[in-house]
């Protein structure tokens, strides 16, 4: 027995090395086969109601044996007895039990037979089974004492290997949820600093992909009775973004519909992935579709597809994407109610200032040409030739009048020295027009072409920005009674900074936030990646500051650059 215990003993240190449970299962049925020279050895492992086999793993059953075998053994017959009694079972034909259930066809012959149960902190586990003794009739007592000596050490093992995997998969989780709450706060700090739905879109399919391990992740908007893919991230067809379906028999429409996520592990929501939308190009083995939802408004669906260990989403995973998508979906919510609100307010700008044309075209145009009409009307109905002369001096001052305001107005609306010319020689014109509508202007321009510093002049879309800019400010300094303005374009290195500073009436920059030309320059400085400054007080004038990175024809000149242009 000590040689035997010997044996065990070391037997157990290797079953003991290892914390993964099917690395230790497959080492006891190792063990228990060499400890008692059994031809076959087997575990079985309880349910969870204890009266049956839920796994059931043998060594010395080739590939082929078990295939003809079928279906593994469920705890009936002999195996059943031990579960019913955990206690060692030793027979020498296993057949003559009383409680036999016989042998499947293609089933190897066995007639020893000695089963023991394996107990894990007290409560039974399953049971180990070895048959066939290599070399004699039947096992004996030393093989049912190694056999028990095993099965204890097994117990033990197992015991360690789930309170590892507990505490792993516990850290697993809490790793998951530590990544849930990361990418939540990413989604979070883009509402606060970044306004802009393709980039808060891409951030949600990466953040997304990220969380539960998918193969790649497409966000689908709601457009009109459209689906658009407005991002992706991962393993995806090219040219899908931008692309639009129909959003009728999709499994997004059934989620955005029901307001509940859908998965492929249900053959209805399945079959209907497949012939729908975009499950037809996509061919994949998993899906988890998750509405975009908020406040009871839904805005599209986040689809992650396929898992990258080839697994099913878990529960899990679909209660973290689902809280990931909540706050995604308020993300979108905010980016379209700023770009809705930003349309808004740009219509509203074109509007007034195509008001303003409208009120200087009837207000000293067409009054003007109204008045020529009866001056001449009236000289004509029986004026002398003194009273006619007179009338035709005063109509042609005052079509040079109208002529000079007609001009003015087409330069505030493309001023033709700025694409001839140059910024610097527009911006001088810009100022004196300013000096004749009552303003004292101080003006000083360092540009890096004009001062022959550089051979190409800034792109069309730079130097219209800065026109306009100082255009809108030179008009708010107008509107706040400034008398005095400074005005300074400064290029250095790889930068142009434009300031005008005014002494007017000033204002509180908070409640001006939607103003409208200030809202224009902000948008000008925002689309050519630069900032603009307000500092401005009641009663102690302001100051505007806009700093542009410098770009040159040439190298970054577009097509079409009237696409910054417009009402300032």
């Amino acid at each position: 027995m000590d040689q035997v215990a010997r044996e065990v003993v070391s037997v157990a240190r290797k079953v003991l090395e290892d914390l993964d449970l099917d690395t230790v299962l497959r080492r006891v049925l190792e063990a228990a086969s060499g400890l008692t020279h059994a031809q076959y050895a087997a575990v079985g492992v309880l349910d969870e109601s204890r009266t049956g086999l839920s796994r059931f793993l043998t060594v010395g059953v080739d590939d082929e044996t078990r295939r003809m075998i079928g279906a593994l053994p469920r705890g009936r017959g002999v195996l059943g007895e031990l579960i019913r009694q955990p206690v060692p079972l030793r027979l020498s034909d296993v057949g003559a039990h009383p409680y036999s259930y016989g042998f499947p066809a293609g089933h190897p012959p066995m007639r020893s037979f000695l089963g023991v149960p394996i107990f894990v902190e007290d409560q039974p586990f399953g049971n180990l089974y070895m048959t066939e003794k290599q070399g004699e009739a039947e096992f004996n007592s030393s093989d049912e004492q190694a056999a028990v000596m095993l099965a204890q050490f097994a117990g033990i093992a197992i015991g360690h290997a789930q309170r590892f995997a507990s505490a792993a998969e516990r850290l697993a989780s809490r790793e998951r949820r530590l990544s849930a709450l990361d990418a939540t706060i990413q989604i979070a700090r883009a509402l606060g600093g970044e306004t802009d739905l393709a980039a808060i879109l891409e951030l949600v399919a990466k953040r997304g992909r990220a969380l539960v391990s998918a193969r790649a992740v497409l966000i689908e908007l709601l457009r009109g009775d459209e689906l658009e893919i407005a991002a992706c991230a991962g393993e995806l067809p090219r040219g899908l973004l931008g692309t639009r379906i129909a959003l009728e028999g999709t499994l997004a429409g059934v989620a955005l519909r029901t307001r509940r996520s859908q998965n492929l592990a249900d053959h209805v929501t399945r079959a209907r992935f497949e012939q729908h939308g975009l499950g037809p190009v996509l061919k994949a083995k998993e899906a988890l579709v998750v509405p975009l939802v908020f406040r009871d408004h839904a805005y599209g669906a986040l689809v992650a597809i396929d898992r990258l260990d080839a697994g099913a989403f878990t529960e899990e995973q679909q209660q973290l994407l689902e809280a990931f998508a909540a706050s995604a979906a308020a993300a979108v919510a905010t980016a379209q109610s700023v770009a809705d609100e930003r349309r808004s307010q740009r219509l509203e700008a074109a509007e007034a200032e195509r008001g303003r044309w409208a009120r200087e075209l009837h207000d000293e145009t067409l009054e003007g040409l109204a008045s020529i009409r009866v001056m001449l009307a009236a000289a004509g109905r029986g004026g002398g030739r003194e009273e006619m002369a007179a009338a035709i001096t005063g109509a042609l001052g005052q079509l040079e009048t109208d002529i000079s305001n007609l001009r003015a107005l087409i330069t505030d609306l493309r001023p033709a020295a700025l694409d001839e010319l140059g910024l610097e020689p527009a911006v001088h014109a810009l100022v004196e027009r300013a000096t004749r509508r009552g303003l004292d202007v101080d003006a000083s321009i360092d540009l890096a072409y004009e001062q022959g510093r550089e051979p190409d002049r800034q792109t069309t879309e730079l130097e219209t920005a800065q026109y306009r800019i100082l255009q809108e400010a030179l008009n708010n300094a107008i509107k706040h009674g400034a008398a005095h303005v400074v005005v300074r374009i400064v290029e250095r290195g790889t930068t142009v900074t434009v300031t005008v500073q005014d002494d007017g009436r000033g204002f509180d920059p908070s409640e001006h936030a939607s103003g409208l030309g200030l809202l224009g320059m902000r948008e000008r400085a925002e689309l050519l990646n630069g900032t603009l400054d307000v500092d401005s007080t009641p009663g102690a004038g302001t100051t505007i500051t806009a700093v542009l990175p410098v770009r040159r024809r040439g190298l970054h000149e577009t097509a079409d650059s009237s696409q910054v242009d417009g009402p300032a």
